[in-house]
């Protein structure tokens, strides 16, 4: 199957499919007399191995540990499950940060009366930096 083939069934552009290569997470694919890559089923379940994992939000690095427990029919459970653990407290940690950004921008907006004035609260924060207006929002 070619790349662009590949690219369609799993959902991975041929473009992030080459980039995988280059680093490292997928073998190169074969290539055909005719020099186009050639992708065998193996190389699409990789791929999207690869692919959801990524929309779970892992990061490259995490990933290639990933397939490495993958590919190691030796390992424990244990070891992909701290793998993920430590994975949900990075999300975890991502969302209170968000949320902490959404109401401090929540407040600002707020406190913009949107209207034909140039004065701004929400540009005024951004010009004085973190946390500036942060203890009159609250």
């Amino acid at each position: 199957m070619q790349i662009g083939e590949a690219a369609k069934a799993t959902g991975v552009s041929a473009k992030m499919i080459r980039h995988y290569e280059a680093i490292g997470l997928v073998p190169a694919a074969g290539r055909r007399e005719s020099n186009y890559r050639d992708y065998s089923g193996d190389d699409l379940h990789r791929l999207g191995f690869i692919r959801r994992a990524r929309d779970l939000g892992f990061s490259m690095d995490e990933i290639r540990d990933l397939l490495k427990l993958w590919s190691d029919t030796e390992r424990s459970s244990a070891e992909v499950k701290a793998l993920a653990e430590r994975h949900v407290a990075e999300l975890n940690a991502k969302i209170v940060m968000l949320q902490e950004m959404s109401k401090t921008l929540g407040a600002l907006v707020d406190a913009c009366e949107g209207d034909h004035r140039p004065h701004c609260p929400i540009l005024d924060d951004l010009e004085g930096g973190p946390h500036r207006h942060a203890h009159q929002l609250s």
